[in-house]
């Protein structure tokens, strides 16, 4: 067995579902499989189409691309205490993104070593950005 998370965010915000709005403090479920998620998703009474599906320029993020793993549900406090209820793993918002990256690193190493090597890269420009800023 694998695992089911649920992170920290409790972010505010009022969230259109067809003709109504719900106003809720939201948080993130995800998985190590979509189909450990979806499971899970449907026993505490998600909908399919609620799922979230990373997109760039309207299009779907490429799988293999660090963006492609993003891939949850949105969930309220209350779906968020069900989901524990039934297995998932409470995780900080930091916990929550790092097993997305090891999801991306087991499922797409040559991806995930390219996406290390670019962040990296970037990282050290910052720094030397911020020790001379000419």
């Amino acid at each position: 067995m694998m695992g089911v998370y649920v992170d920290d965010a409790f972010i505010p915000a009022k969230v259109r579902n067809g003709g109504r709005y719900v106003t809720a403090r939201w948080c993130h479920l995800s998985a190590d499989t979509e189909e450990e998620l979806h499971d899970l998703a449907q026993r505490i009474g998600l909908r399919r189409s609620w799922f979230q599906v990373p997109k760039f320029a309207g299009k779907p993020s490429k799988p293999d691309s660090r963006a492609g793993q993003n891939w949850h549900y949105d969930v309220t406090e209350s779906r968020r205490a069900a989901a524990i209820e039934l297995g998932a793993i409470p995780v900080t918002c930091r916990e929550f993104s790092d097993r997305v990256e090891a999801r991306f690193a087991r499922d797409y190493p040559d991806a995930h070593a390219a996406w290390i090597a670019v962040r990296e890269a970037n990282r050290a420009k910052w720094a030397a950005l911020r020790e001379d800023p000419r």
